[in-house]
């Protein structure tokens, strides 16, 4: 890991540290339209990303650039609400910066939330997918870079990116709540355009359930801190390239609202039935 990027980190840390944010056990990424789980934590420190050493900023106009310490679900917890993407013009280590403060934190489990775009047609607008696997074609690794062997194994083994036993959790519990949860392959694209209709028959035609912006660079990261992570995607428009229609931000952010309390509840339960 670069010099200059174990400094930043650690400075990052003690700025948290000196603001309350102590022990977070657990580390939440929230995705577009799905800061509502918020509302459910009993927050007792915020802190701006403009304030924070070496933090981005969102630049994403739908998005908050809060971190969130409290407590939720009887756990204390750390939420990001509003979170980095490549297509704003970061790094992959600037992406995934507050992955690394987190773990730095103390945090044992991250949980990541993301919409994204339902390619499997059996999958509709306004339901979830809990991600399995994933493809990176972002054309990046956030862990390319000259010293990344100072923090952990530059070879990072994905064969199982996303923990199994959280996974397993969240797929009883949305059953026991009557909650659809699809599963399946979440593809990562660098964006911010959407894709074209033969880019979304190639998507499918490699094996590809959801796509979305977001998410890899933060999964990779995780593994690479050795960091149990799990993920659940909010599908938030059908790309069917033989009835496509033109996307509206709006509407997207909508059909997240629509399935995010389902999300909230999934990811509430879960983290009290987590033990650390």
């Amino acid at each position: 890991m670069k010099p200059i990027l174990i400094q930043q980190v650690e400075q990052a840390k003690s700025y948290l540290e000196a603001r309350g944010f102590d022990q977070p056990e657990i580390g939440i990424v929230l995705g577009t339209g799905l800061g509502a789980l918020v509302d459910a934590v009993t927050i007792e420190q915020e802190a701006h990303y403009s304030a924070i050493p070496h933090f981005p900023t969102a630049t994403v106009e739908f998005h908050q650039g809060k971190l969130i310490y409290g407590i939720l679900g009887g756990k204390k917890v750390i939420v990001m609400q509003g979170r980095f993407h490549l297509y704003e013009g970061y790094t992959p280590e600037e992406v995934t910066f507050p992955i690394r403060v987190m773990r730095a934190l103390g945090v044992k489990r991250l949980l990541v939330s993301n919409a994204s775009g339902a390619l499997n047609l059996n999958y509709k607008k306004g339901e979830m997918m809990l991600i399995t696997d994933h493809i990176n074609l972002q054309g990046c690794s956030p862990l390319a870079f000259k010293g990344v062997d100072q923090m952990g194994e530059r070879f990072v083994d994905l064969n199982t990116p996303y923990d199994l036993e959280m996974c397993a959790s969240l797929r009883a519990i949305a059953q026991e709540r009557g909650i659809d949860l699809h599963q399946g392959v979440y593809i990562g694209v660098r964006g911010p355009e959407l894709e074209t209709k033969a880019e979304y028959r190639y998507l499918r035609l490699i094996g590809g359930d959801a796509v979305g912006m977001s998410t890899v660079p933060e999964i990779i990261v995780a593994n690479h801190l050795s960091l149990p992570v799990a993920a659940i995607s909010v599908l938030t428009d059908e790309c069917d390239p033989d009835h496509l229609a033109p996307v509206d931000i709006s509407d997207i952010i909508a059909s997240a609202k629509k399935a995010e309390p389902k999300m909230v509840e999934l990811f509430k339960i879960l983290i009290e039935r987590l033990s650390l």
